[in-house]
């Protein structure tokens, strides 16, 4: 029987790789259909992303000290820098590749292979089947993009918001 080997941080993340991928997802997403110009997605999306993984460290940081936990600042180191990461990953594409809708396709295809990679290695980590998890995160993560990419069109349509 193998032992199982819990990785202490996975929860936090989690928390900050998910976010990340779901948040900056859509903001990209929108904005590629909406503006014309790679170089006003990078900075929109860096800066929602610097501001979005400070928010989210410190309310892991707010959540865990609620509970009583001594590594409350620990877990939200972990969330604040899984948030940054992914968001660096995702806003790569737009950065190397020209067309923002052959960059958008990359994302799309970076978004897979986090997910994929990291369900992977906790799976390994902890002797467990990972294909399962990361159609669940995967499932996740892409129907609540949807629903935001929904909801903002809607918005531009009954809004009429034309950029």
């Amino acid at each position: 029987m193998k032992k199982k080997c819990n990785f202490k941080y996975t929860g936090a993340m989690v928390l900050g790789m998910h976010d990340a991928l779901v948040e900056i997802t859509g903001i990209i997403a929108g904005l590629t259909f909406a503006v014309e110009s790679r170089r006003v997605i990078v900075m929109t999306g860096a800066i929602a992303a610097v501001a979005a993984s400070l928010s989210m460290a410190a309310a892991n940081y707010m959540a865990q000290r609620a509970d009583k936990k001594p590594d409350a600042f620990i877990c939200a180191m972990y969330t604040g820098a899984m948030y940054i990461a992914t968001s660096v990953a995702l806003l790569v594409p737009f950065i190397v590749i020209n067309n923002r809708f052959q960059a958008l396709g990359a994302m799309g295809a970076v978004l897979i292979a986090v997910i994929m990679l990291f369900n992977w290695r906790v799976g390994k980590i902890n002797h467990q089947p990972w294909v399962r998890p990361f159609f669940e995160m995967l499932s996740v993560c892409l129907g609540v993009s949807a629903a935001s990419f929904l909801i903002g069109q809607a918005a531009k349509y009954f809004l009429g918001v034309q950029i």
